[in-house]
């Protein structure tokens, strides 16, 4: 059964532009890295130059999507549910789909549980997280009942607010912005950036969903456009993120906060305008964007179960949310959704950096062999 039929089951059907594609993969990106990114990259590289590390780590991640969208287009209108069963076998297969739909609804938890901690610590203090993260899930599940075009347009909506609002507040560090913070480029050498690639390219995990969205494109032969375009707008952000935190806060100043992007939004008021502090502007669009990481995965993940077991995708979605629920209450403290973040980094190393590649190898050497 083709991911389109499969859509049918009780959700409306819409066909994505490549705008919409791109745009859903730079939502999914730009969730809980964007305030955590500068703290885990430096710690990693213990340098200035650690900018650098997440250009390269953007890099390493276009060419895995990449090969992602070519690996979709070789089997126009399915997920990679559906065709990978197909390249491995029915066995191989059942066993690979139950883990990307448990990866998705962890990145689903993780990121509701981000939101938690983060609005009870500034926003909503003393407000019990059972009460955050219910309301969040719920009003998320509203949005994934009306399909995957409903999603596209409200991310349209969302995403040039988000570049907007987030480059105005993140530029306007430059109050407090010492460019002797960066010095010395390359004082140690390339090798710690070259050690911090595999950190920051987990920073890039997002643009995997090409291998499902593919399937729902109105031009699937256009998707290597639409994933390229999609790291690229995160690319940036998070470029500029890391050089200007780091500039303003220097690399010791970064490794002792937890959320350092917040931190360097409070560090600065600007006295004579309509607001003087804007981290609540940065706070607001960090909601939406985990808003977006969050529906998307817990999609896909529903995604996966209505297609693996034959299920009508609303009743996925439904039978689903408890469990994810459960799964925001696991870690007990914060350097434990910290850890939770890592684990979920590293799955996805392996489940969408290496496997799609020896797939791609397996289906065009079959294509070769069969043209034979």
């Amino acid at each position: 059964m083709s991911g389109n039929q499969q859509a049918k089951g009780g959700l409306p059907l819409e066909k994505l532009t490549t705008i919409q594609v791109a745009v859903i993969i730079s939502n999914f990106m730009l969730g809980s890295g964007i305030l955590s990114l500068p703290r885990v990259s430096a710690e990693k590289v213990g340098t200035p130059d650690a900018w650098i590390s997440v250009f390269l780590g953007g890099i390493v991640a276009i060419a895995a999507g990449v090969v992602m969208a070519l690996l979709s287009q070789a089997y126009p209108g399915q997920t990679f549910y559906e065709y990978s069963r197909k390249i491995i076998g029915s066995w191989l297969g059942h066993l690979l789909g139950p883990v990307m739909i448990l990866y998705f609804a962890a990145t689903a938890a993780f990121q509701v549980r981000s939101l938690a901690e983060v609005s009870s610590f500034i926003l909503l203090e003393g407000t019990p997280q059972w009460a955050i993260t219910s309301v969040f899930l719920w009003v998320g599940l509203y949005l994934m009942l009306g399909g995957l075009g409903a999603i596209a347009r409200l991310f349209e909506l969302i995403l040039p607010l988000t570049i907007f609002i987030y480059l105005l507040v993140t530029l306007m560090g430059f109050t407090i912005f010492d460019l002797d913070n960066l010095r010395p480029l390359l004082g140690q050498g390339i090798w710690p950036v070259l050690k911090g690639v595999q950190t920051t390219s987990l920073a890039f995990t997002g643009f995997e969903v090409i291998i499902l969205l593919t399937a729902y494109m109105k031009n699937p032969q256009k998707n290597i456009k639409a994933v390229t375009a999609g790291i690229a707008i995160p690319l940036v952000i998070y470029i500029v993120t890391v050089f200007m935190v780091i500039g303003a806060l220097s690399v010791d100043g970064t490794l002792t906060k937890n959320w350092p992007t917040l931190d360097m939004a409070r560090s600065f008021e600007l006295s004579g305008l309509i607001f003087e502090r804007f981290e609540f502007l940065l706070l607001l669009i960090w909601i939406m964007q985990i808003f977006s990481s969050f529906t998307t995965a817990f999609y896909f993940s529903a995604l996966g179960i209505s297609q693996l077991y034959k299920r009508k995708m609303k009743t996925c979605l439904y039978g689903l949310l408890p469990f994810v629920y459960i799964f925001v209450a696991v870690p007990k403290k914060l350097d434990d959704v910290f850890t939770l973040g890592d684990w979920i980094g590293k799955v996805a190393l392996y489940l969408f950096g290496l496997i799609p590649i020896v797939l791609l190898i397996v289906t065009k050497w079959r294509a070769s062999k069969h043209a034979n």
